[in-house]
This record gives C-alpha cells, structure tokens and sequence, in this order.
C-alpha cells in the first residue's frame, strides 16, 4: 500500500504527461504481482467495492472527529480522503506488524457487506500512516481524480514492457484485475492472449478536428457525423457484445442490438434511438436527449424498448468472418460493409450515407443548414484510410457545426475535485422566466465545468467567495451580478429541470463582465432552440 501511496503522491505532484508516464511506467515494472494489476485497476477505473462509499468514510469520521471541525476541515481542503487522512486519529496502542499490502486490502474489501465495511475499512486505516491512509480512501472508494486517464495507464503499461499499446487496448478487454496474464505477456512469460475465441473490443479509429487543413472531395469523402454513442458490435463462437468507445460492454443496456448480429463480424457505428420523439423524425433517429435514458441501466424494461427503440448507423467493417479488414482502404471497407446489410435487420441496423457535395463550399453550405436533432457536424474520411486505432494525421477529420450561443446568469457554484478542489468550479447557470425588470424569476437551464482558462478560474472562485448569498451544503448561492456566455451543441425538451429544458455540451465561451445580468436571455429565446 505504501509504494502505491508514493505513486499517487508522485502522480498529483507531477505536472508533465512524460513525467506521470514514467512514474507509472517504473512501478509496474518494479511492484510484484497482484499489487502492481490492481493498482493499474485503480488507473483505468476498474476497481469497484459496493459496500464502501464517500458516505462509509464520512460515518467513520463522525465517530471519531468533532462534526464542526470534520465539517470546517473538509469544506476548507475540499477532498474528503485528503481530509479524513489528516484527521485519522492514531490508534493506541500502535498496530503491530507491516501495512497492508495493496493485495491484502483487495482481499478484506473483497469480503466486506455494508454492515462490517467500516470496521474492516478502520481495521485498514489503523496500520496506515497519513499517505496510505489517502491512498486507500481513494482506491477504496473508485475515486483517484488525480489526472490520469485510463488510456494514459494503458500507454505505460506499453513503455513499461516495450510493447504495442494497440496490442494492450486489444488484449484488456479479454482479461480481469489484476491481469496477471497481460502481465505475463508483456513480460515474455506467456504468449499473448488468444483474439479468436471471445468476442474482445478494437481500438476505435478517432477523427482530429478541421482547423487549417487543406481538403479536397477527391481525396476525402464526406458522411454525417451523428450524435448518439459510438459503438461496437463483435460477434465470435455465437456470442455479440456491444462496447462503448471507452471499450466498457453495454450489451446488458441494449439487448435488442446485441441479438441483432447473426454473423462473425466486428461493426464500428452509432448508436441512436428511433424519431417521433423528442426532436427526433419518424423512422429516423432521436435526439441525444432520447437516448439518454437508455444508457447506464443494467436491465431494460419491455416498455423502454418499446418506447425508445435502439438501432446502429454503421460506419465501418474491422472484421467480416475472421478475415481482418483494418489494413485495407476506406473505400474497400465501405464496399465490404455496402456488401453486408441485406444480412442485417433492417430495424436494427442502417447505413450511414455519404454526402454528395461538389467542393468543400459546397459542404460548408450543407453542414450549415443542418439542424437535425441527431446530427454533430461531418466527418472527412480519406478514401486510401486503414482503420488504425486512435487518432492519425491526415486521415479522418471531425467538422462539427458551429455552436449555439446564448447568455445566462450564474446562480450557484460548487467546490471541483482533485486539482480542482479548492476552487469553485462548477456552475450552474440560468436565463430569465419573462422580464426581470417586472420581477421575472431566474430558471436554471444548465452546468458548465469547463471552456475556462485557470486564469479565469481564479477569477471565478475569488467572485463566488465574495457575491455569496447564501449555502446549501457544498454549494454556494451567488447574487445575480455575472453573466457567462454559454456555447452549446443543442437544447431538448426535459422534464427532469425545472426550466423544462436541457442543454447538450454547455460550456462557458465568455465570462460577460461587461453585460449586465437583466441584459441576459429569456427562457423563450432557448426554447426557439429546441430540436
């Protein structure tokens, strides 16, 4: 537990990405099995105790610390581990014996029911000095929030053993914490897992945004860029699962797609729901917004797949009965997969077209008029393209349709995490329900976390502590004196805000200091925006 400890230490004090590369890079070669794969669980958000939450902590703090000074504490650090690590108090008499090891802690929460969790958890923080007993609420709890991403881990674990990182975003889908055999392979122990017998997840291809980049038609062609989740469907020994881009299986959530693949083949696609809803035309796809109650959910009631019915747009085939097609052109994949969908259920599946333009003017006009509900922006795939995994120069390029814009007031602000944590960061914005000269209520209609500089994070924090009205917990009422200019991709019916609407991607484009807060925009200028 100590040396993983040193690592989240070196990791939250480590601002370079070679850096943090290096620090993970040397623990997995230098810690022994298991500690070194859980810790990597930990890394890439694999680690999952049920019977042990923020609140286990906070109830172990509340029999052992003053409630004013745990309440005055945690608000001024703004981390609960960091917090509840300080104010441990030393056990008498001191435990004998080593700390746990960060395998011997898997093993004892493993076992953990909501009922004995806290005293195993306390029996842990005991043998712990400050900096374990941080280390331990984080990964106890799933929430590192250090900075580092699961695909960051995953390219240590590359430089650590000098192999593919292509080749481990491949192999982890097969494999389990604490992945002793992806170990054994990178250390040239065992040979590398066999792809042919489960149905494992592929690196997706990702795009690079259009800025300056020189295109032309001939080269390039050009398809909707569609706003669902993208996925992917394998299918091998009988057995479909579908993955999110994040290579997390979602089959359980969309069973009616994961039955729909009758052949060995890996689909790349868009996941949509079908229209007549919520911005959505009749036989096409819904809003983002619609789909949204879909994801997430473990099991999927008869009335929900009938009322939000699922499909797959299709972009691309990686694999078709065994034979790999990711080396191949654009172009021959797309024939490959033109070639697949009179196997297909046409409820369940569809193609995405390409869209026919005479020039990238041409296009632009195209792309400008589009205001479909269920569409991004395009996207420029270079016909001679392979399908390689994550994102390559001059190859595929994401052009995605201006954003929306509008101005609103901020009314509440809450505290960040990690890096975060001592600065309020989060805000929650609202627009005027009428005239706010006649007395006109503030409806909230949105959250933004970030389109900041930390300059102006800085600034923000410094105008919430001093405009406060009023606190609600973690969170802070401000007066209505700031306006944020807010950029947003689309704005859906909802019923679950109080404002009755629900933005898509909101994110802060201007801090308006300028602009007087009854200057800002009317609920009904949003609502025009309703797709």
């Amino acid at each position: 537990m100590q040396r993983f400890a040193a690592l989240l230490d070196g990791l939250l004090l480590t601002p370079s990405r070679n850096g943090k590369l290096t620090l993970i890079a040397d623990y997995l070669r230098e810690t022994p099995d298991p500690d070194r794969g859980w810790a990597l669980a930990a890394l890439t958000g694999a680690v999952d105790f049920a019977p042990v939450k923020a609140g286990t902590v906070r109830g172990l703090m509340a029999d052992r610390v003053d409630p004013v000074l745990w309440a005055l504490s945690r608000d001024f650090v703004g981390d609960t581990a960091e917090t509840a690590s300080l104010l441990w108090p030393e056990p008498e008499p001191a435990p004998q014996g080593q700390p746990p090891t960060l395998g011997e802690v898997v093993t004892a929460l493993t076992a953990a029911t909501r009922a004995n969790a806290p005293t195993l958890l306390a029996s842990l923080l005991d043998r712990l000095d400050t900096a374990g007993r941080y280390a331990l609420i984080k990964f106890a709890t799933g929430a590192l929030r250090i900075g580092i991403s699961a695909r960051l881990a995953k390219v240590a674990f590359a430089q650590a053993f000098a192999v593919s990182v292509d080749a481990v975003e491949e192999y982890w889908h097969g494999q389990s914490p604490p992945y002793t055999p992806l170990f054994n392979w990178a250390t040239g122990a065992a040979p590398p897992p066999r792809t042919d017998l489960l149905p494992l997840f592929r690196p997706f291809m990702l795009a690079h945004p259009l800025e300056n980049e020189v295109i032309s038609l001939t080269e390039y062609v050009a398809e909707w860029k569609w706003d669902g989740i993208r996925v992917q469907l394998v299918h091998v020994n009988g057995v479909t699962r579908v993955y999110s881009r994040g290579g997390d299986e979602i089959s359980a959530s969309f069973p009616e797609i994961a039955g729909a693949l009758p052949f060995p083949a890996v689909l790349d696609g868009e996941l949509l729901v079908r229209g007549n809803q919520q911005g959505g035309e009749a036989g096409g796809a819904a809003s983002f917004n619609a789909l949204q109650q879909r994801l997430g959910r473990k099991t999927v009631s008869r009335a929900l797949l009938t009322a939000a019915p699922a499909f797959v747009r299709l972009y691309d085939v990686l694999i078709d009965n065994g034979e790999d097609l990711r080396e191949q052109p654009w172009t021959a994949r797309r024939a490959r997969l033109e070639a697949l969908m009179p196997r297909l259920d046409p409820e369940q599946f569809d193609l995405s077209e390409t869209i026919a333009a005479a020039d990238m003017n041409a296009l632009a006009e195209i792309r400008a008029g589009a205001r479909d509900a269920a569409i991004e922006g395009v996207m420029l795939k270079r016909r001679e393209s392979p399908y390689v995994a994550g994102r390559r120069t001059g190859l595929w390029y994401k052009w995605k349709r201006e954003p929306l814009l509008i101005d609103c007031v901020l009314m509440y602000a809450q505290r960040g995490s990690g890096k975060r944590s001592s600065f309020y960061s989060d805000f929650t914005f609202g627009c005027w329900d009428g005239d706010p000269d006649a007395g006109a209520e503030l409806l909230p209609v949105g959250k933004a976390y970030f389109g900041f500089t930390d300059e102006e994070l800085k600034l923000l924090d410094r105008h919430v502590r001093q405009h406060t009205v009023a606190k609600y917990g973690p969170v802070r009422e401000t007066d209505r004196s700031l306006v944020f200019e807010i950029a947003f991709d689309s704005v859906h019916v909802s019923k679950r805000h109080k404002s009755g609407l629900a933005m898509r991607f909101p994110r802060i484009s201007r801090i308006r200091q300028d602009k007087p807060a009854h200057e800002a925009d009317r609920i009904e200028a949003l609502r025009a925006l309703v797709t």
